[in-house]
């Protein structure tokens, strides 16, 4: 892989990393500190602030890593340094 290939490799994988932790710290941290804010809607009958710190969250997480591996692997693919099967 040229110099070039693998710059564009890292900045990609760099920016998609980085978009991760963003949306890592917002669940993890910023959705908890506004709990009592959110909870003024509601899902099925619970307030919407009690559903993320207690459910949303997590199942935020779980989205994410199948997010974060399936772009991983198009990147990978995309510039060739993808494992074969």
């Amino acid at each position: 892989m040229s110099q070039a290939g693998e710059d564009r490799y890292w900045k990609r994988t760099s920016g998609l990393m980085w978009t991760m932790m963003a949306l890592w710290l917002f669940f993890s941290f910023i959705v908890h500190f506004f709990v009592n804010s959110l909870n003024s809607f509601s899902i099925l009958g619970f307030p919407f602030g009690f559903y993320m710190a207690a459910q949303g969250s997590l199942l935020a997480f779980v989205i994410m890593l199948f997010i974060y591996a399936r772009r991983q692997d198009r990147i990978d693919r995309e510039e060739g340094v993808a494992e074969e099967d």
